[in-house]
């Protein structure tokens, strides 16, 4: 059973959520047209991947790139719940990557085909350790940056969010009902790229937490 970490628990994990298309710019750097609703896709819970573990490369494609985000651990059921109510429903927040194999979904894209294998790879879901709910003041001002051998590729604000935390987790309970144990990846900013094998990836989001990715 996959787990996270959070007080220095280790607790399991459910469904994993991703949200699509949730900051204007990285929208824009991709060509893709804003969504009239959420964007949603899923990674089964094979594709988690922990701090201490490397990135291995998938050998189907040859444009993996990285989507650095936060990442909400709903900690007890929520089944058609407000935008109100839905923080009270949060666990942890951490930080991590959501990995896309772009060839692979672009190709998908084009055929109209789902995303499953661009997105739920072995290790396509990494994530930090979680800090408590309680811990963050305010989820929707935080900022949060990813660096690529010592540069800076992405700088995040989750104030920048189309759908608030609060918005997805309300969506997704109405949509899907959510349990305890289940993961969202909140979106990326602008700033994705292409990892090779060699690449040192560090995730930092200041006050909170921090997490080292290498790439082989």
């Amino acid at each position: 059973m996959k787990t996270i970490q959070l007080n220095g628990q280790a607790l399991p994990v459910a469904n994993i959520f991703c949200i699509g298309r949730n900051y204007h710019e990285h929208i824009r750097e991709l060509d893709n047209a804003v969504p009239t609703e959420p964007v949603v896709f899923l990674k089964p819970t094979s594709a988690l991947l922990a701090v201490g573990e490397d990135i291995v490369l998938p050998a189907f494609s040859n444009d993996v790139h990285y989507e650095c985000e936060l990442v909400v651990y709903i900690g007890r059921d929520a089944h058609n719940i407000s935008a109100a109510e839905a923080l009270a429903h949060v666990g942890g927040y951490a930080i991590g990557l959501d990995l896309t194999a772009r060839d692979v979904q672009s190709a998908a894209k084009a055929q109209g085909l789902p995303w499953t294998q661009a997105k739920g790879f072995r290790g396509a879901a990494c994530v930090s350790a979680f800090v408590a709910a309680a811990a963050v003041d305010d989820i929707q001002a935080q900022a949060f940056s990813l660096s690529v051998n010592g540069h800076t590729r992405q700088q995040g604000d989750s104030a920048q969010m189309i759908l608030s935390v609060a918005q997805q987790i309300a969506y997704l309970s109405a949509v899907y009902g959510l349990q305890a144990g289940d993961l969202i990846y909140t979106g990326t900013p602008a700033g994705v790229g292409k990892m090779v094998a060699g690449d040192e990836l560090h995730l930092r989001w200041p006050q909170q937490v921090e997490a080292t990715f290498r790439v082989r």
